[in-house]
């Protein structure tokens, strides 16, 4: 009986290790990765502003925040940011403790609000930011270009990532003295990147945004009109990429 056994398990793990084997065994191959870049202008910013009041009444701090946040909204509209494009993202009431003087009892309250805002006449965005920073905003925390089509352009610098790993997968066969086959396994990676850091993040990063607020005010002062800053505020062109790694079999 115990001859039996091992025998049934010396064939069990004998037709496991074939199996196993198989698996692990791959046919010939070439592996090559293709990249593409497509430029593009674009259509669509998306802003993030702050509003941040402070005072030793709650009360107060909350009352001059919604003011300010009023300000900003109201001037949005009359500068014809639609409703759907702007929204109200981030909200804190953050106590402030002077401990010289007190561990328990705060010294102010530090309320903070930010707005998301999606700006596509692009023409009109300096003097958006410049009207902002006029009508209560107070910081500036981040801009970022973008295009509405990324899924077009996403596509083109796929194909064209394709087509770069396909040439040099002919190349290689060519220079070996054998000839590339069928695709055996591809995976993708792709990305879009633009101009500036879009990060709506209070705190660690409140004085590089205090920083970029005072730039951006200083700009807008010297743009001052619709005409002047045609002439200051370029948007560039942002990176659509795509990176694809393929195998190909050997033929």
């Amino acid at each position: 009986m115990k001859t039996r056994f091992l025998f049934a398990l010396a064939v069990a793990t004998l037709s496991f290790t074939s199996a196993f084997s198989q698996i692990m065994t791959q046919p010939p191959q070439i592996n090559v990765s293709g990249s593409a870049e497509v430029k593009v202008a674009p259509d669509e910013i998306r802003l993030s502003v702050g509003v941040e009041t402070r005072d030793e009444n709650l009360d107060v701090a909350r009352q001059q925040n919604d003011e300010r946040i009023a300000r900003a909204l109201a001037f949005l509209k009359d500068a014809g940011v639609k409703d759907k494009d702007v929204q109200t993202d981030f909200i804190s009431v953050v106590p402030d403790y002077d401990y010289n003087s007190s561990r328990v009892k705060p010294a102010a309250y530090i309320v903070r609000k930010s707005i998301e805002i999606r700006v596509t006449a692009i023409t009109n965005f300096e003097g958006i930011v410049t009207g902002l920073l006029t009508n209560g905003v107070n910081y500036i925390h981040g801009i970022d270009f973008r295009t509405s089509q990324l899924r077009k352009y996403r596509d083109q610098a796929r194909e064209l990532a394709i087509k770069a790993a396909k040439e040099k997968a002919d190349a290689m066969a060519s220079a070996l003295g054998v000839k590339r086959g069928k695709v055996y396994n591809i995976n993708v990676n792709d990305w879009s990147g633009g101009w500036g850091g879009y990060q709506n993040r209070w705190g660690a990063q409140w004085g590089i945004n205090g920083q970029f607020q005072n730039a951006v005010q200083n700009l807008g002062d010297v743009a001052g009109s619709p005409d002047n800053a045609a002439e200051t505020f370029s948007a560039g062109e942002i990176s659509v990429s795509a990176t694809v790694n393929v195998s190909f079999l050997i033929e």
